[in-house]
């Protein structure tokens, strides 16, 4: 028994001591892996970066869009161009498909909450991209800090809504759109119950300025060349080309917000002060005086209003706004600077019918003045869910734009000079713009949205009568044509999976 007992003792003592050894050949336990932790303080879809205290979100979505007798994407309607035209040059079915990437950080500081923002799109579209080759935009780059953003952002003016109260598209007109960010310097203080205050340096180019097919900026239009005589400004009737644009920016635009969000809805008040600046009154000879600068402004009044009794998740959406040298707070987003529609009602004597209207910050002559223009416009919606699934808004805008007497009186001199010998036009330049359209969208899925929308246009235009024999350019033949009011209709598909 005790020699059983010593035996079973022995191995056992042996097998530890094997185990030992053999434990000691194996290389060590490998360190727990961080991984990645859910952030709740931010709100869903946060994360920390492993190893740091910075929380992060990644987002973005994924859209195809088909345009039907448009201008361009995001609902543009045939307002200019070959479009405006209505020839065979025009891409009238047009695709898009975009994708989109942003990248949301924040982190918590003893001054507060760091936060950086980024959003950037690769977009391929018909006409303006080859067979592999796209675009890419970058919409939102900023740092926000103790009440401050620095970089790119949605303009401080602006509302929540921008350009889109109700609809898919960017060519809303009737108020300001700046959803592709202005790059900016400023504060917004918040004073509790949902008020808040901003204040804000903001970059004219892009969306402040009217820009040209070539991007120039040509927010002013010069009547006279150098030597007094009338200048070639108006290519045609058809566009403008310009033979002198505004100067660059000296000061940006001084921005003031102030707005109430609460559960009700929001009021918002926005105010914008612009510096307009011209070149030269003969832009071959940078010694050639110019215009002394001047002040234009925008004021801006926002109301929207949720919680109503028609369903949940309605709401009313509204903006209006006035300019006085300021047009694109009014003419804004992704609007041209010119707007030339033709049509085929004309009476005996001419070829066809022809809608002009021009958006500038205002015009000067030779030794004079800038004369500014005014606009004023109005825009809103009504947004309507049926059911979880299925909504649809209505939407609509007016837009009125003001040369005044003087300016005026030098934009129909200069016209008449160019619309040839005969000409009956009689008039001015100023002009209105009407839309209103309707969109409906079902989201069979969470984030996946299939949307359906359309939108009528009407440009009522001042002059009347005849030109004589001229080019509109493109593919118009040298002839006579005849002022009216023109109507055009443009409508878009969007499909769109959010993520």
């Amino acid at each position: 028994m005790n020699f059983a007992k010593s035996l079973m003792l022995g191995g056992a003592a042996l097998l530890v001591a094997t185990a030992g050894a053999q434990a000691a050949d194996l290389p060590l336990k490998a360190k727990a892996v961080e991984y990645v932790k859910v952030c709740s303080l931010y709100g869903a879809g946060f994360y920390y970066i492993p190893g740091t205290d910075t929380c992060i979100k990644l987002g973005g979505y994924i859209r195809a869009e088909y345009a039907f007798n448009a201008g361009g994407m995001t609902e543009t309607p045939s307002w200019n161009g070959s479009a405006g035209q209505g020839n065979r040059l025009a891409n009238s079915t047009i695709y898009r498909s975009r994708a989109d990437l942003n990248i949301d950080t924040r982190t918590a500081t003893e001054y507060g909450v760091v936060r950086t923002y980024f959003d950037s799109v690769f977009t391929w579209t018909t006409g303006s991209d080859t067979v592999a080759n796209g675009s890419l935009g970058v919409y939102f780059a900023f740092v926000q800090f103790a009440g401050f953003t620095f970089g790119k952002a949605v303009s401080q003016f602006s509302t929540p809504w921008n350009g889109s109260p109700g609809n898919i598209g960017s060519n809303l007109l009737g108020g300001d759109d700046t959803s592709t960010g202005v790059n900016q310097v400023s504060y917004t203080a918040e004073f509790g119950n949902g008020v808040s205050a901003s204040i804000s340096l903001e970059d004219q180019s892009g969306y402040r300025w009217a820009q040209g097919n070539s991007g120039a900026n040509i927010s002013l239009l010069n009547v006279t060349a150098g030597n007094g005589s009338q200048s070639s400004w108006l290519s045609g009737l058809g566009s403008y080309t310009g033979n002198s644009y505004s100067a660059g920016t000296s000061i940006p635009d001084i921005v003031g917000k102030v707005r109430v969000d609460q559960a009700w809805g929001l009021f918002q008040v926005s105010a914008a002060a612009h510096q307009i600046r011209a070149s030269y009154y003969n832009p071959a000879n940078e010694w050639s005086d110019h215009p002394g600068d001047k002040w234009g402004y925008a004021v801006l009044a926002a109301l929207s209003l949720k919680n109503l009794p028609t369903g949940p998740g309605d709401s009313i959406n509204l903006d209006a706004t006035y300019a006085d040298g300021a047009i694109r707070y009014v003419i804004g987003g992704t609007s041209p600077n010119y707007f030339s529609i033709f049509g085929n009602n004309a009476d005996a004597g001419a070829y066809q019918t022809l809608g002009l209207g021009t958006a500038v910050d205002g015009v000067f002559v030779n030794t004079g003045g800038i004369e500014t223009t005014k606009a004023w416009g109005i825009r809103g919606a009504f947004n309507h869910n049926w059911n979880p699934n299925w909504a649809t808004s209505i939407f609509g805008s007016y837009s009125s734009v003001d040369f005044g007497s003087t300016g005026g009186a030098l934009y129909t001199a200069g016209l008449r000079a160019q619309a040839g010998a005969g000409n009956t036009i009689a008039g001015n330049p100023n002009f209105n713009i009407a839309q209103i359209g309707t969109r409906t969208s079902w989201t069979p899925v969470k984030n996946l949205t299939f949307s359906g929308e359309v939108m009528w246009t009407r440009l009522d235009q001042n002059y009347s009568g005849f030109t004589g024999s001229v080019s509109p350019g493109g593919t118009k033949p040298i002839t006579v044509y005849q002022f009216k009011d023109q109507d055009t209709v443009v409508g878009a598909v969007r499909v769109q999976r959010t993520f």
